[in-house]
């Protein structure tokens, strides 16, 4: 038997070939030999390509997935990314509560519509979405921070919070966005829409080409102020943190921070975080407790601003609980606001709808479990419960806005009733995950499938695999009772979810108001 060493010209030569079986080529998701090929580069799999809408052109969506953290990436390309000189392009990191639940105490969403209205404009260009919730550190720090945040009365700043609780200021990657350049076969250099300079940093250090910066900022709030004048002592380039003329929104009540600890009734929950989110109002309406409506109208009455060519309120009516719910006309009163500064009536701009938020860690699924909270239930109160199930979709300017607006018609009706509550389930694709939903909406456009029915049975699962028995469990300790009027899409989508119906009746969760939104659309 021969045992002589093989010649390392035929090592490497063999070498050679078999990282060429193993390996795709640069820009081999754009250029795939089949529906079937799945590329992979380093730790990033595609999974699927599908056409987004927006409201700023069409953009293809890229679907990926890293194989180590599981984090979904999303690569938003707007025309030609292949064979342009540069390229505008923003890294985002996911926002949960600007970007679904409607949230104004961040800038996350502006930022987003922003960078995505620039791209369009400049005619070609490319975001980059990572789930890389508050700063790569996920939503149970996020919203840990935010609890501690808002007990301290803002004295207390993000990143100090951060520090507080042993986490650097920075916890994001930017290794898949490398991955996702090879895949995609971009060469040209990015100019890259952030204030922030540690991510250009970030960026340049894992070989991506960095040929300028824009910044993206936009006028405070009195709900963000704080935390974007944090984001400036931090480092970040911003101009307008620090102006005087924004007066901070507190949170309506005292908020005290504790411990991580798991639900009695439901173990697999980790209560881990509690806090105020300050909701943008739906439809320009605005709520008051008869006191605040006193305040505002009780020396020059609400008519006087609802005549003339620029009325300021359009109409009001006394809703349940002796509130006022006023409708408003927000051009006319931002200019009534230039006109008359410090006028009283102004802060009907910057009144939300203060919902609270309640952040668990599930043990069993390693994601968080999200419910916002209206009021308080008295004893005679039937609280109006919506579960809403999200697609990450969703959070984009779309043109097809269908799922934001059930989402805001729940929300009217908790605002309106005063009392309830919204279960976000992170159940996309019915339960089957997004990379499910983003393959289901590639086969159906690539004519490999005739409907997302049948696109499920090629992938291989049900129609609905969502986990309404965990949600029943977490909806049973917030209203113990058991009585609740339940917001849904439809009838006929109550009748094909046998899941859901079984799940409220082993939980006892007697349904006294069924509340159908029935498809209708609200206007944004």
């Amino acid at each position: 038997m021969n045992t002589d060493p093989i010649p390392s010209w035929s090592t490497h030569e063999a070498l050679r070939l078999l990282v060429d079986q193993l390996q795709h080529e640069p820009g081999s998701v754009v250029h795939r030999s089949s529906l079937e090929d799945r590329p992979l580069h380093g730790t990033t799999l595609f999974l699927a390509r599908c056409t987004v809408e927006t409201h700023f052109g069409p953009f293809d969506a890229y679907v990926f997935q890293d194989i180590i953290h599981k984090g979904y990436i999303i690569a938003l390309a707007h025309g030609d990314i292949s064979k342009a000189e540069q390229l505008h392009t923003r890294i985002h990191s996911s926002c949960v509560t600007s970007e679904t639940l409607r949230g104004c105490d961040c800038d996350c969403v502006q930022q987003l519509e922003g960078a995505l209205k620039v791209i369009g404009e400049k005619g070609n260009g490319i975001l980059f979405y990572l789930m890389q919730e508050g700063r790569g550190v996920g939503y149970v720090a996020k919203a840990r921070d935010r609890m501690v945040v808002q007990a301290s009365l803002d004295q207390i700043s993000t990143f100090e919070a951060y520090r507080a609780m042993g986490l650097r200021k920075d916890h994001r990657s930017y290794e898949d966005v490398a991955d996702i350049c090879y895949l995609l076969g971009i060469k040209a250099p990015f100019i890259v829409l952030t204030n922030n300079p540690d991510k250009i940093a970030a960026m340049t250090s894992h070989g991506l080409k960095v040929a300028g910066t824009e910044a993206l900022e936009f006028e405070p709030s009195p709900f963000n102020a704080a935390y974007l004048s944090s984001k400036a002592d931090s480092g970040h380039s911003l101009t307008q943190s620090n102006g005087p003329q924004v007066i901070r929104a507190l949170p309506p009540e005292p908020v005290s921070p504790f411990k991580p600890h798991a639900l009695p009734d439901a173990q697999r929950f980790i209560y881990a975080a509690s806090y105020f989110l300050p909701v943008k109002p739906v439809d320009d309406e605005i709520v008051l407790p008869e006191e605040r409506f006193h305040q505002l109208f009780g020396e020059t009455k609400i008519e006087s601003f609802m005549g003339g060519e620029a009325p300021l309120v359009l109409d009001y009516y006394v809703i349940r609980g002796n509130r006022l719910l006023v409708r408003i006309d927000p051009k006319n009163v931002a200019r009534h606001k230039r006109e008359h500064p410090g006028s009283p009536v102004s802060t009907l701009l910057t009144t939300p709808y203060w919902f609270r938020v309640h952040v668990y860690f599930d043990i069993v699924t390693s994601q968080e479990a999200v419910v916002l909270t209206y009021g308080k239930p008295l004893l005679y109160d039937v609280p109006v419960v919506r579960l809403q199930s999200e697609s990450l979709f969703d959070r984009f300017p779309l043109v097809s806005i269908d799922n934001r607006n059930k989402f805001k018609r729940s929300v009217q009706e908790i605002v309106h009733y005063g009392v309830g509550a919204i279960f976000l389930l992170y159940f996309d694709g019915r339960g089957a995950g997004f990379g499910a939903y983003a393959t289901d909406r590639m086969l159906t456009e690539e004519g490999e499938s005739f409907s997302s029915d049948e696109a499920y049975r090629r992938l291989g699962v049900g129609y609905d695999s969502r986990d309404y028995d965990s949600i029943m469990r977490l909806l049973k300790h917030h209203f113990p009772p058991g009585k609740i009027q339940m917001v849904m899409n439809s009838p006929s989508s109550l009748v094909r979810k046998k899941e859901y119906s079984l799940a409220l009746n082993d939980h006892g969760i007697d349904v006294h108001k069924w509340i159908f939104l029935d498809d209708s659309s609200l206007s944004e």
